[in-house]
């Protein structure tokens, strides 16, 4: 979960129809998967994936779990969403695979703030503990299992639960806080361990489970799961079903209910937001969606879950977007009335192979992840708007990478590319590096191998560790064996030459490659003019500027040495129109500038921005600028606001703002 560069970054979805009075109906759209290399693995890939593989100690650090000895096969929820008391309750039945014969005699499940009333072992009473909580990761659920099992014997486990006021992974909202003021709504937000505080699970990516969601409401619902027909018509509560039969990994369960309409915006694509809002989401979706579907099958396989959906939430969403299977989740401000933000939705789709499909196994090896969908989405862009669109986007990126760098400092853990997580929540490690490191390294082995070649690379990849989890070292065996028995000697002369080693953990930044600037030239050039304090602005120096470019300009102009004053500042705001602007982007990266150049006459329309968007990817810069000008109104501003944002956005900027 975090499109084009998340500061925990971006996301998007798809999946079905709804009415306005809160009745569902549904309708499945399947796609053929034929690939036949799927089942080309050698076979000691058939080995590793194995169950028996994981009886090998946990990979992931982040998980109290004992997955080592039991693995979740299938997860069914049962939960009625309570607007009244902000709780989901009922049940979740896991299904467990023994991997040892025998030897384990309890099961080990995350929770975290997670009320727990019983517990039943093969539908009987069983003796369970709810120990004392391991900080930041939760009270580890044992359940014990006397007897034990054999070997690939299932075993079930129900256990009656309700959410509680400290949950963590939902975001209820009042009717005052959605856009029609009207329905209460809500929302999960489960990357990246957040799972375990509303049921119990095996809460790492290293392991994935298919899905069966029951969920009762009186508002329509989605999830991350193809719908199932069922009878939602009439007032009161209402059953949404929903199957999900890829398995997935706990951060990718996802439901949200609320007053949802939803129009067509591609051929197995739907758009769902409020009633308020869904004219203006389809507009700005439909032209590009089934152009992205279409380039990123071209680039790796058949796209896998039969439906792709956007959900767009509600204004105080923490991401760009969250790659949820079949229903991304997707910020608002990405419908900005100009088409022009909706690359977050090519790199959500993106995920739909990388991440989603393919794994990493925790959260130190997040790259695979992100690196891999940031090379993907530049790979779409660039086929639909021309080659120098891939270049384009990197250097934007790189001003992130180079901004995220400098912020934590050089030599510092977090810009690695394989980070250390041990005893650390991975909330506090999400930035733009396994984003944009991540892209670099994997953009440095296209280069190196050739793009003929690593494109034949990039399906065997997929295929090879389609519906599994993998590490960095996994990932490095399988570029070199692909590489190695290629048949080209020049090829595996220089793949003998890759530093693993350095590329995976020196930090701070990789070497900077030699960009195409061909669409940033003339954002650069008048930005130079603005060194010049006598130059005399005009509306028309950006009115050939994509809204890319544009930000381009903002970014540069960011980085003059002098900065400007607070009078420049505040007239290349009003000339440009980029106050005054509904494109969030464009308009957070000038209140940066102001922020930076010490433009208070800009503090009201900022206070404003932080008041209405959750995003991290804005508040936290925003306010990191703001308390160094004025501390009292930054922490004012925050108090006034912190019921409107999520968890993850309320905990990191009190830690940016020194209140956690």
């Amino acid at each position: 979960m975090w499109a084009s560069s998340k500061q925990k970054v971006l996301r998007a979805e798809e999946g079905m129809r709804l009415n306005t009075k809160g009745s569902v109906f549904f309708k499945s759209i399947q796609i053929t998967i034929r690939s036949p290399s799927f089942q080309t693995a050698t076979s000691s890939h058939r080995k590793l994936f194995s169950s028996s593989a994981r009886k090998m100690a946990p990979r992931d650090p982040n998980t109290l779990a004992n997955y080592g000895a039991w693995l979740t096969k299938h997860t069914t929820v049962n939960f009625r969403v309570n607007f009244e008391k902000q709780r989901l309750e009922g049940s979740v039945t896991l299904d467990l695979e023994s991997l040892t014969d025998k030897e384990s005699k309890e099961i080990i499940l995350d929770t975290n703030q997670l009320h727990v009333s019983s517990v039943k072992l093969n539908a009987s009473d069983s003796s369970w503990q709810l120990k004392d909580k391991v900080e930041p990761y939760g009270s580890p659920l044992h359940v014990s299992v006397p007897d034990g099992a054999s070997k690939g014997e299932i075993v079930k486990v129900d256990i009656a639960i309700e959410t509680t006021g400290h949950c963590t992974g939902l975001q209820w909202m009042s009717p005052a806080q959605t856009g029609n003021k009207k329905h209460p709504y809500v929302y999960s937000q489960c990357q990246a361990i957040l799972a375990r505080s509303i049921f119990p699970c095996q809460d790492t990516p290293d392991v994935k489970s298919t899905f069966t969601f029951n969920i009762t409401s009186p508002l329509p619902v989605v999830a991350s799961g193809v719908p199932v027909p069922s009878d939602t018509s009439g007032e009161g509560d209402k059953l949404f079903k929903f199957e999900q039969k890829v398995p997935i990994p706990s951060y990718l369960f996802a439901l949200a209910s609320g007053d949802l309409e939803t129009a067509r915006i591609g051929k197995n694509s739907v758009v769902a937001a409020g009633p308020e809002a869904i004219k203006a989401a389809k507009w700005e979706l439909e032209d590009d969606m089934d152009k992205f579907l279409d380039v990123a099958q071209k680039l790796v396989f058949e796209y896998q879950w039969g439906e792709y959906n956007v959900l767009v939430l509600p204004p105080s969403f923490a991401y760009g977007g969250m790659e949820n299977p079949i229903f991304t989740f997707a910020t608002p401000t990405i419908i900005s009335g100009d088409r022009q933000n909706v690359d977050v939705i090519a790199h959500e789709l993106s995920h739909s192979w990388s991440g989603n499909l393919v794994t990493s196994c925790s959260w130190e090896h997040f790259w695979l992840n992100e690196g891999w969908t940031t090379y993907l989405e530049r790979r779409i862009g660039a086929a639909l708007h021309g080659g120098p669109q891939f270049d384009f986007s990197a250097i934007i990126g790189w001003k992130a990478l180079e901004d995220t760098v400098s912020r934590f400092g050089a030599d510092h853990e977090f810009t690695k590319l394989i980070i250390s997580h041990k005893g650390v929540d991975p909330e506090d490690a999400f930035s733009t590096v396994p984003y944009e490191k991540g892209f670099h390294f994997l953009w440095y082995l296209d280069r190196l191998v050739g793009r003929e070649h690593f494109d034949k690379f990039i399906p065997h990849y997929f295929n090879t560790w389609a519906r599994k989890s993998l590490d960095s070292f996994e990932f490095k065996q399988t570029f070199l064996d692909f590489f190695n028995s290629y048949g080209n000697a020049e090829i595996k002369e220089k793949i003998a030459q890759i530093p693993w080693e350095e590329r995976f953990y020196k930090p701070g930044l990789p070497p900077k490659p030699d960009f195409d600037t061909s669409y940033v030239d003339s954002c650069l050039a008048l930005a130079e003019k603005w060194k010049q304090h006598d130059y005399k602005p005009s509306p028309k120096d950006i009115e050939s500027f994509t809204a890319n470019q544009i930000l381009v300009f903002l970014n540069k102009v960011e980085d003059l040495s002098p900065a400007l004053s607070p009078e420049r500042s505040h007239l290349l705001g009003s000339t440009y129109g980029i106050s005054s602007s509904k494109n969030v982007e464009l308009k957070s990266a000038y209140y940066s500038i102001a922020l930076k150049t010490g433009d208070r006459s800009e503090f009201p329309g900022i206070v404003e921005l932080l008041g209405s968007v959750g995003r991290m990817k804005f508040v936290r810069p925003l306010y990191r600028g703001l308390v160094a000008l004025d501390r009292d109104l930054a922490v004012k501003t925050f108090e006034k606001n912190k019921s409107f944002y999520p968890s993850t956005t309320k905990g990191q900027v009190a830690k940016d703002l020194g209140l956690a």
